[in-house]
């Protein structure tokens, strides 16, 4: 796991590649989905969720189209922060997040799927498919034909007999 450093000036210092860094550099090391961790310098305290957070913050701030957390949205959470039980919400977030992504990804697959093959691709595919499945189905019709004709002859009897 690399290990990134933040001393008292604020600076992010990673130890893996010897050199500063920023947020944008942790963050594209989570797009990348680096693991990493954070220490205090001095401590050795985990700073990991502070940074996040700060992540997450920066990234609110940088593009206002593209918010996730909304203000009632955040007002939501410091009420569950204050509540005598606390909701098991990191959990549900966490399980809900990862089902979210998983399905994005695989709807992006599908969708660069479907945009690599031209109409005739898709088109030869599934001809192919269907010729497939024909195949199969009428060698297995025809192995159960001959099956049956096996068992006629098995018990005296052909073609010749079967006429008169």
């Amino acid at each position: 796991m690399r290990v990134i450093r933040k001393y008292a000036n604020r600076r992010l210092y990673d130890t893996q590649q010897s050199r500063y860094v920023t947020l944008e550099d942790l963050r594209r090391l989570i797009l990348d989905e680096e693991p990493f961790r954070v220490e205090d310098a001095k401590s050795g305290e985990d700073l990991t969720r502070t940074i996040l957070l700060s992540i997450i913050i920066e990234q609110e701030q940088a593009d206002g189209d593209s918010e996730v957390f909304s203000n009632d949205l955040l007002a939501q959470f410091i009420r569950v922060y204050d509540m005598a039980q606390p909701l098991p919400l990191a959990r549900y977030l966490e399980q809900g997040t990862q089902l979210m992504l998983e399905q994005q990804k695989r709807m992006q697959d599908q969708w660069q799927q479907a945009m690599r093959h031209s109409p005739m691709d898709l088109m030869r595919e599934m001809a192919e498919e269907n010729m497939r499945f024909w195949q199969k189905t009428i060698g297995q019709g025809q192995a159960n034909n001959g099956d049956k004709h096996d068992d006629d002859k098995r018990d005296g009897k052909d073609d010749e007999t079967k006429e008169s």
